[in-house]
């Protein structure tokens, strides 16, 4: 999701996250300041826990905030580093910080095992 998200910044076709048309997180970040949850996405659930739901297993802030740290490092004409907060959210999912922009591929390998599949 976050490299599928940071494509149009990748692209210089937005500078931002939040100006990214037709991505989920423009979609997430314009629904979360409506105070609702995107419909056709999966909503975010927490850190996993026995009567787990259904979803993704970190908070939309969490997912905002490390699709911005991550687009930080990616542009070249940003400064960025993985933050504080960001290697927190890493940690609990236990990806090593190296290898969330060691490649696309492995970016892609760690997107699957987080989100699964989805199964109504």
């Amino acid at each position: 999701m976050a490299y599928v998200d940071l494509n149009p910044i990748r692209a210089k076709m937005a500078a931002t996250p939040e100006t990214s048309d037709y991505t989920s997180i423009q979609r997430r970040i314009c629904s979360a300041i409506e105070g609702e949850q995107p419909k056709a996405l999966l909503p975010f659930v927490g850190n996993e826990r026995l009567d787990m739901p259904s979803g993704l297993m970190f908070s939309v802030k969490d997912y905002i905030v490390l699709v911005e740290d991550t687009g930080c490092i990616i542009r070249e004409d940003k400064r960025g580093a993985i933050s504080a907060s960001s290697q927190d959210i890493l940690n609990r999912l236990n990806i090593p910080a190296e290898n969330w922009l060691k490649s696309p591929l492995s970016l892609m390998y760690y997107l699957k095992v987080l989100s699964g599949r989805y199964q109504p």
